[in-house]
């Protein structure tokens, strides 16, 4: 692909640049990028949600919103949620800004890595921050007990947990979070950032939103904006007990919430079905996903029930290079780890993305990864669509642009399947996240015939 960006977009700052800004810093065909960067639905909002948006964008732009009540009201009409116990605000992070100011005295503990926000924030304002790290050899999963008897050992009064977690996507059962609040009900406050959990599909209702709506130091955070695709609106919401939610309206500006907001919200009653399709989807998608990453040797896939995967590199392998890569050769968006806390440059989060997307994102994987030619040599991936049946082979002409040649990627199928002459031998082992599930992947097959 023709075309350049500005790299120092990407290594400046802590946090990854704006679409907009690596748009403006693109030229040529390279202003055609996929984002595996920013954790949005890509199914929602529908194509009819979007050409309402755009007969009304006059509207919007020229016309004051309502206030923040009136649109409050109407998402907890469509989500059945009682709105003397909701906040709305431009975006989640408005809302952690608030909490900080108005209930973090002076301590918050937060297991790390997690969204940045809740380790920078209270650092900005002067608070302590206890960090509890994750580890690796664990998958990054949150022990609870041990959570809580570093929260008494340090002190803190305050306690977040994001679930699912922001990087790695970890996840912890509902009965979980709930004996958790059981144990803090000393504690100042204690938030759970549920910014991805209508992502999960571990169990049919993972919130604990109901839980914070009756007891009286629990806050539940909701973002908006990552399940329902629109990261540009900014807004989302919270759930606590009258008073704590009170106390958060109070404080917030009276029109926090754009037009856009509004139109949106106004509009979900009408398209409810399709979002919750658009979950199903992604869910599959996110199966798919990390079953064809996991089958890159070398490289660990941790179990994630976000709108992304987390992995990391084979040894020797670093994100800052294979994002700089993937970015000028490929035109793909990745969030490279190392400004992460509890991360280094071996990690990347990768947002589920369609099929075809994924397609191209493993073709410059592979030849990052694995190409030692270093001869410039294309290559051509053929990933196939993941099917119970048998499948057949994509024409050259359906593969999207950029896709390496000559290495053939199956889909996922049993090992034991007949049918694919050549192609029986057990399917490589996997190296996953510790005590996690192995899967049957897809087995690669290199230029020349032989098999990876």
């Amino acid at each position: 692909m023709s075309g350049s960006v500005d790299l120092a977009l990407l290594r400046n700052g802590s946090h990854s640049p704006s679409y907009f800004a690596l748009k403006r810093g693109s030229s040529g065909d390279r202003s055609d990028i996929v984002d595996f960067c920013i954790p949005c639905n890509p199914y929602f909002p529908t194509p009819e949600m979007f050409d309402g948006l755009r007969r009304n964008l006059v509207d919007v732009l020229k016309y004051y919103p309502s206030d923040s009540e009136t649109i409050t009201k109407e998402l907890c009409a469509t989500l059945g949620i009682n709105p003397s116990t909701v906040a709305m605000g431009n975006g989640s992070t408005e809302l952690i800004t608030w909490i900080d100011h108005l209930l973090v005295r002076e301590s918050l503990a937060i297991p790390v890595p997690t969204f940045g926000r809740w380790t920078d924030q209270p650092l900005e304002t002067g608070k302590r921050v206890d960090m509890y790290p994750l580890l690796e050899s664990q998958g990054f999963r949150l022990d609870v007990d041990s959570y809580i008897r570093f929260i008494r050992e340090r002190g803190s009064r305050v306690a977040v947990v994001c679930n699912p977690n922001n990087p790695d996507g970890g996840y912890l059962a509902r009965h979980e979070v709930i004996r958790m609040l059981d144990q803090l009900t000393d504690l100042d406050l204690v938030v759970v950032d549920e910014s991805f959990i209508e992502f999960v599909d571990a169990e049919p209702y993972p919130s604990v939103a109901d839980q914070a709506a009756i007891r009286p130091n629990v806050i539940v955070l909701k973002s908006l904006g990552k399940n329902f695709g629109l990261h540009g609106i900014r807004f989302g919401y919270m759930v606590a007990n009258p008073a704590i939610a009170g106390k958060l309206k109070k404080a917030v500006p009276k029109w926090n919430l754009n037009s856009f907001a509004e139109l949106v919200v106004f509009m979900l009653k009408e398209h409810m079905d399709e979002y919750r399709h658009s979950l199903r989807m992604l869910a599959q998608d996110r199966e798919t996903m990390t079953r064809q990453l996991a089958s890159l040797p070398g490289v660990t896939v941790f179990p994630s029930q976000g709108n992304f995967v987390l992995i990391k590199l084979p040894p020797g392998k670093d994100g800052v290079g294979l994002r700089d890569y993937l970015m000028t050769e490929h035109g793909v968006f990745v969030r490279e780890c190392g400004n992460k806390l509890g991360t280094t440059s071996q990690f990347l989060r990768l947002v589920v993305r369609p099929h075809a997307d994924v397609q191209r994102l493993l073709a410059g994987m592979y030849r990052y990864l694995y190409d030692a030619t270093g001869n410039g040599r294309a290559y051509e991936v053929d990933v196939l669509a993941p099917q119970p049946q048998a499948v057949s082979r994509m024409a050259p002409a359906q593969l999207p642009p950029a896709q390496p040649a000559g290495v053939d990627v199956l889909a996922p199928q049993p090992v034991r399947q007949s049918g694919r002459q050549g192609r029986r031998r057990r399917a490589p082992e996997l190296r996953m996240a510790a005590n996690q599930t192995t899967y049957d992947v897809p087995v690669y097959r290199l230029p020349g015939g032989n098999i990876a």
